[in-house]
């Protein structure tokens, strides 16, 4: 029997290894075309983010190689979406799209449109279990985390088989189809933090899981230290399907039965919570898509959205080292540490009652790692609008959790090098250093450095009159 061809049109699958529809063409005898198309909203969109697509062309060259490997090829396009794809279908003869199901409004949106004009096909999605796939008795969706983790923990089964050694028969071999941007081809990521491509993702998962002192058995005493490397930091992978989002569960559930101790057993656990998360706001996005721009908790809040204070947070000038160094990192690298995020979006949030919305669109324009389900979620429960949201009286204290989280002032020092030479006992309330130790430590407060640009006590006593009627 003749074998048919179907367009692989990547999203957020760039890999090989565990990709259900490279696994689907094999198993129902299709040759595959994949094809990457760069349109105008990843390029120019309110969201482009340019160490985001820098990261995302070094993965498409690192999976390039990888097809040429296998004795493929990956084409891209530049262009409209349908356009793309009818363009390939007349070239190659193909009769079928495959694609992961993809869930913000925008994608829902699009693949609407194209389902009414070509033969698209969606094979599994970017989370673990289906959107659909967890609900109540009753039908409704799980609203609350800790519930949907009992019932998305009974139906979790992670089937992972060997790598695709047979990959090279269900590719096109060299297709006459003339790409637009073979730069891409060649592309580098400039970030040192995330080298792209699925094996640089496949060896961080390694070095994280596996062995007996491996970091996720000290993730649940390293994970809130902003001064220590004790996260995955797979994020990025995971976003744009590095990695298969089922491998990463996989390896957790491994660590976990393999861990050497009851304490160990516990840090691996948490990590896997903070997986199953993902998923959860995944499953929240599906079944609530206002959430994307809306409360999920129908408050109304007389937010302040001072211009002054929200430009101040976002340079990183608040005069909270804690603060301003979390949004450092963020502006210089993309990248974040998740405790950082929590610090400085309640900061915003409750501290300068600025909107979620506006830090959650700051945070896309900038991470590598921004996905709009997680970004969300994470936003709307530091705000306490969301679902699970932190108690609207749970109100960060940026010099205690300065303190705790960066006790000797490491963190503070990298991004804020203006601090370097503070003595401890003023790196985390800078604006007490007595005159004499500031002129020493080359940081006049106020012009080296800023004084704080709002009062935490004050701020507390606001949010918790702005909140409180609400609840």
């Amino acid at each position: 029997m003749t074998e048919q061809i179907a367009i692989w049109w990547i999203r957020k699958d760039i890999r090989l290894e565990e990709n259900p529809i490279v696994n689907w063409a094999r198993d129902n005898k299709f040759v595959i075309i994949p094809l990457f198309i760069l349109d105008s909203i990843l390029l120019e969109g309110n969201y482009t983010n340019i160490k985001r697509n820098q990261f995302l062309f070094g993965g498409l060259a690192s999976l390039h190689t990888n097809l040429q490997e296998k004795g493929g090829k990956l084409t891209i396009l530049k262009g409209g979406i349908i356009e793309s794809l009818k363009k390939v279908m007349a070239s190659t003869g193909s009769n079928l799209i495959l694609a992961e199901a993809d869930y913000s409004s925008y994608s829902i949106s699009r693949d609407k449109k194209i389902i009414q004009e070509l033969p698209l096909k969606f094979i599994d999605s970017p989370a673990v279990l289906l959107p659909g796939s967890i609900v109540k008795k009753d039908g409704n969706p799980y609203q609350v985390f800790t519930a949907f983790r009992n019932e998305w923990i009974k139906k979790v089964q992670i089937p992972i088989s060997s790598p695709n050694s047979q990959l090279g028969s269900i590719l096109v071999p060299g297709s006459d189809i003339a790409s637009e941007n073979d730069q891409i081809y060649r592309s580098e990521s400039t970030s040192t933090l995330f080298p792209p491509g699925e094996k640089k993702a496949l060896i961080k998962l390694s070095e994280f899981t596996e062995g007996v002192s491996a970091p996720i058995y000290t993730y649940a005493i390293n994970r809130d230290r902003l001064d220590k490397d004790g996260t995955s930091r797979l994020s990025p992978y995971i976003k744009f399907g590095m990695i298969s989002p089922k491998k990463i569960v996989f390896q957790a559930f491994q660590a976990i039965r393999n861990a050497p101790n009851l304490e160990a057993q516990k840090s691996a656990e948490i990590w896997l919570n903070e997986l199953i998360w993902r998923d959860f706001y995944i499953h929240i996005l599906f079944h609530y898509p206002s959430v994307i721009n809306t409360n999920f908790r129908k408050m109304n809040i007389a937010w302040d959205n001072d211009p002054k204070n929200i430009q101040a947070w976002k340079e990183g000038k608040t005069g909270y080292p804690i603060v301003d160094a979390g949004m450092h990192q963020l502006i210089n690298t993309g990248w974040m540490h998740n405790r950082a995020r929590m610090i400085t979006a309640s900061f915003l949030t409750k501290d300068l009652l600025v909107h979620w919305k506006i830090g959650e669109e700051f945070f896309m324009q900038n991470l590598i790692d921004g996905d709009p389900s997680s970004n969300n979620g994470g936003w709307q429960w530091t705000a306490g609008t969301g679902t699970d949201a932190a108690p609207y009286f749970r109100i960060f204290n940026p010099i205690t959790q300065s303190k705790v989280c960066d006790p000797d002032g490491k963190f503070i020092r990298t991004w804020l090098p203006e601090l370097s030479f503070l003595p401890d006992k003023y790196i985390h309330e800078p604006w007490k250093t007595p005159l004499e130790i500031q002129q020493k430590s080359n940081c006049l407060i106020g012009t080296d450095y800023p004084f704080p640009i709002i009062d935490h006590k004050f701020a507390r006593e606001r949010v918790l009159k702005a909140y409180g009627s609400k609840y």
